[in-house]
């Protein structure tokens, strides 16, 4: 939105304002969103990763303890 650059109007002055607030908070989400988009995934496939090796423990514990106790 452009307004007259050379009116003294403080209307016009305070939606100028308002207007480059505006942009200045886009900016600082697309920022927060870049962020977001490119941490997020590998948490995810560290987290995936974790699960798996918890899984694959839980599976081989019952092994384990046989194995331990066994004579």
């Amino acid at each position: 939105m452009v307004l007259p650059e050379d009116s003294s109007n403080p209307i016009v002055e305070a939606l100028n304002k308002i207007n480059e607030s505006l942009e200045e908070n886009n900016d600082v989400l697309n920022r927060i969103a870049k962020h977001y988009d490119s941490v997020v995934p590998v948490m995810k496939r560290n987290a995936d990763r974790v699960e798996e090796v918890q899984t694959e423990q839980d599976k081989t514990f019952p092994e384990q303890m046989r194995s331990i106790f066994a004579s």
